[in-house]
């Protein structure tokens, strides 16, 4: 049996591949045209092609989001756009739009056709209608229970993709319209202004009900599955997607190393025990700014996984540090700053082959070489001598 793939987002092309580098077997991502997320960095031509080479270099996989619902002045360049994926050597593209998917096959581009999530594939039904229509795989609508997976999968139609971590949009898989009516900005068409997430004074005949000092929102916590990735691969899911373009590289590391650890525990032992899953969730919470929930795949979502307040997104500054480089004869390390920390402190490193590892740094230097009381300009270059496990691209946090 094919080893299910870990499927990871990314906004630009540093995250890209530090996404690859912590375990994941493909990244998606958008361009500068045609894609959602309109807010991310997103990629040129050239950053792809470049993802490409340092994909195939790795074993890895580019998926392009082209999933925006578009309007007729929206397909202006579409075909020269598909070609270009197509000769970038793209491995996939995510289409909303029929006549998007259309339009590549006609073109004869030889990247697999993903249907996105923005469709709302939620029934085997569905599933067939796609495979007639020769697309490759389905990304199932997110208010899919565990049940309703495993039955769309037990059809054996078409590779099944579905989403383990991230954000939950309020509405039915993005098909909202409060952006739009709010902001002006088009949520099907690349630019969601989360308007569910905002806080609301909630009134009735002109009367207040909400609590002025703690506001109503509409929003729901993120998801995240690690308790039901183990069934997701009994049931024959093909791709297990991690939801974030706009997120950090240091979420992305965390998250994606850990479902990374997950996926390889359960082929290795078949059955996690309790303290796996503990372990991972830990792991996972370091990185997180807001409170997560099972999503639909318990069922219909109960109170318990909505936020209506106290939902603020809290900015996480355990991250602190970067590995650029490593000198294993003078065992000096070579760091970025990313957040206030001390030297004479207890840290923890991880990395792409890196576990978690406590860590204890000494005399921290700048590069004229003057020793620092303290780490504190974000993007510094700092040195310090190291004794235990280290690794370019490795991260330093606090110990929460």
């Amino acid at each position: 049996m094919e080893k299910i793939e870990l499927l990871a987002p990314a906004g630009n092309l540093e995250k890209a591949k530090i996404a690859i580098l912590y375990g994941a077997d493909a990244v998606y991502i958008g361009g500068k045209q045609f894609s959602l997320r309109s807010r991310a960095s997103n990629f040129t031509l050239d950053d792809i092609a470049e993802l490409v080479r340092f994909a195939n270099a790795h074993q890895a996989k580019v998926h392009v989001t082209v999933n925006l619902l578009p309007h007729d002045e929206d397909l202006d360049g579409l075909s020269d756009y598909l070609q270009a994926l197509d000769k970038a050597g793209v491995h996939a593209i995510i289409v909303a739009s029929p006549a998007i998917m259309k339009r590549a096959k006609a073109l004869g581009c030889h990247y697999e056709i993903h249907v996105s999530t923005q469709h709302s594939s939620t029934n085997s039904a569905a599933v067939r209608f796609w495979k007639g229509q020769g697309v490759d795989r389905v990304v199932l609508g997110r208010e899919c229970t565990l049940d309703e997976v495993e039955a769309i999968c037990e059809k054996n139609i078409l590779p099944i993709e579905v989403f383990i971590h991230g954000g939950m949009c309020i509405s039915y898989s993005g098909r909202c319209v409060l952006s739009n009516h709010m902001t002006l900005r088009d949520a099907n068409r690349g630019g969601c202004a989360q308007s569910c997430r905002w806080k609301y004074h909630l009134m009735e005949r002109g009367a207040e009900i909400s609590d002025p000092s703690d506001l109503f929102s509409m929003s729901s916590k993120d998801l995240q599955a690690v308790r039901y990735v183990e069934k997701l691969i009994q049931c024959g899911v093909s791709s297990l997607k991690i939801e974030g373009r706009m997120k950090s590289a240091y979420y992305l590391a965390t998250v994606v190393s850990s479902y990374r650890r997950l996926i390889d525990m359960i082929y290795e032992k078949g059955h996690l025990e309790a303290e796996d899953i503990e372990a991972i969730e830990r792991e996972i919470r370091k990185a997180e700014n807001r409170p997560t929930g099972p999503g639909f795949y318990r069922g219909i979502p109960d109170e318990n996984v909505q936020l209506y307040v106290d939902h603020d997104e809290i900015v996480t500054q355990e991250y602190v540090a970067s590995v650029l480089d490593f000198d294993p004869f003078t065992k000096t390390a070579v760091l970025q700053v990313k957040n206030h920390f001390r030297p004479y402190s207890t840290l923890e490193i991880f990395g792409p082959n890196i576990s978690s590892t406590a860590i204890e740094v000494g005399k921290i230097t700048d590069e004229d070489g003057f020793e620092l009381e303290v780490c504190n300009k974000p993007m510094q270059i700092v040195y310090t001598k190291w004794d235990g496990p280290i690794e370019k691209d490795a991260m330093i946090r606090k110990i929460k």
